[in-house]
């Protein structure tokens, strides 16, 4: 674990000093048997971009509205309302989402489903176009879901990798800068040393694959609430997932400067008996563990909520910007987002503007957390309710 930690601090200065340059590093000691290698690390075409990207999506006081769910998954959140799984009901839903004025002040990228990415508002400017005049960067999720890990104890894999470079070049060409992968570890079922080998190599090659089509790739190996556990296994298990993710993305060239995180807060599970965590808690274990396991040239850490409710999942956020971090220390929500603007709307056109505004709530509430500077005073009970689905799917 030492040697890989030394591989990607190696790896690291190298991106930041010699970024667009193909550059042969020193030698570093990080083989198991204490031999010495020669490390390459290519240049990349698009270098300077990813890094600018990244930068925009990392901006003081913003973060990311994730509204990529699957249509299954959007299926789901529109049955809640009573709406059938349409596509004009989907388009509609995300028309709202994305057109709200004064979003891109609190929001600095939005991640789309495939089916998003092509769409348009019902005046015929694409959704894409939508959001860069707000200053917010269109991403696309790539992977293709989640399947069972033969060999494993009862876990998963992302699939995904296969043909994904011609469809980055295809988002990269409808206007998509970023990307996102997400891949699963349970607690409960191990975590087997297979999955989370096999979760951190595919988020590598994914991150590769990405840089090499022009995109900023989103790694998220989330660490489910599921379980009865404590706090204490749940770091101990983030920080086995992310030095073995920072490993793999050292080995496939990948260029920090050029990445987001999305990692799981570290809480007890869902189902822990004992004393529920506090924000200071929650914020003190999880950047106990970031600043064990990520290097500081890493722009961005942009949290998922993993079913928290709203409010827990701000008042957590804003604990852990009460100091100065290395990074970017934000948001990627949503269910936190969404849940009170779904709630609002119920698919009714007279109430646009009012799930609009409950969105802007939300949005800039958590732009204050980025920003240590949020209370929850005046918080809405239903902004309070739990959002935790036992086995979740996207």
């Amino acid at each position: 674990m030492a040697a890989a930690m030394a591989l990607n601090n190696t790896l690291s200065l190298a991106g930041s000093q010699f970024m667009g340059q193909s550059v042969k590093l020193s030698t570093v000691n990080c083989s198991p048997s204490g031999r010495s290698a020669s490390l390459v690390v290519r240049a990349g075409g698009y270098d300077e971009e990813l890094v600018k990207t990244a930068k925009t999506v990392a901006s003081k006081g913003r973060g990311i509205l994730a509204m990529d769910e699957s249509n299954a998954t959007c299926g789901k959140r529109l049955a809640s309302i009573g709406l059938d799984n349409t596509e004009d009901n989907r388009q509609a839903y995300r028309e709202l989402l994305i057109t709200t004025p004064g979003l891109g002040s609190y929001i600095s990228g939005a991640i789309l489903f495939e089916e998003t990415l092509y769409q348009s508002a019902k005046g015929g400017k694409t959704f894409v176009d939508c959001l860069k005049e707000q200053n917010i960067v269109p991403g696309i999720k790539v992977d293709k879901g989640l399947v069972p890990l033969a060999g494993s104890n009862n876990e998963s894999w992302c699939q995904g990798l296969d043909g994904l470079a011609s469809r980055s070049a295809a988002y990269y060409g409808q206007g998509a800068r970023f990307a996102k992968w997400r891949t699963v570890i349970s607690i409960p079922n191990g975590p087997s040393e297979l999955a989370v080998t096999e979760a951190a190599w595919g988020l590598a090659r994914y991150a590769a694959i990405s840089q090499d089509n022009g995109l900023v790739p989103i790694v998220e190996p989330e660490v489910l609430l599921d379980g009865e556990h404590g706090i204490d296994r749940t770091l101990e298990v983030a920080e086995k997932v992310w030095a073995k993710t920072f490993y793999y993305l050292s080995l496939n060239n990948v260029l920090f400067e050029g990445i987001l995180l999305k990692p799981s807060m570290v809480t007890p599970g869902a189902d822990y008996k004992g004393t529920k965590s506090t924000p200071q808690e929650v914020a003190d274990y999880t950047l106990k563990m970031l600043h064990h396991r990520v290097p500081p040239s890493v722009p961005g850490i942009m949290f998922l909520s993993g079913g928290q409710s709203e409010v827990e999942a701000t008042l957590n956020l804003n604990a852990m910007n009460q100091s100065p971090n290395p990074w970017h220390v934000s948001f990627s929500y949503a269910r936190a987002l969404q849940n009170t603007v779904l709630q609002t709307w119920k698919g009714l056109p007279e109430n646009v503007k009012a799930a609009q505004d409950a969105l802007l709530v939300r949005a800039k509430a958590n732009s204050k957390a980025q920003l240590g500077q949020y209370t929850a005073e005046g918080e809405s009970d239903a902004a309070k309710k739990e959002m935790f689905e036992k086995g979740y799917t996207y």
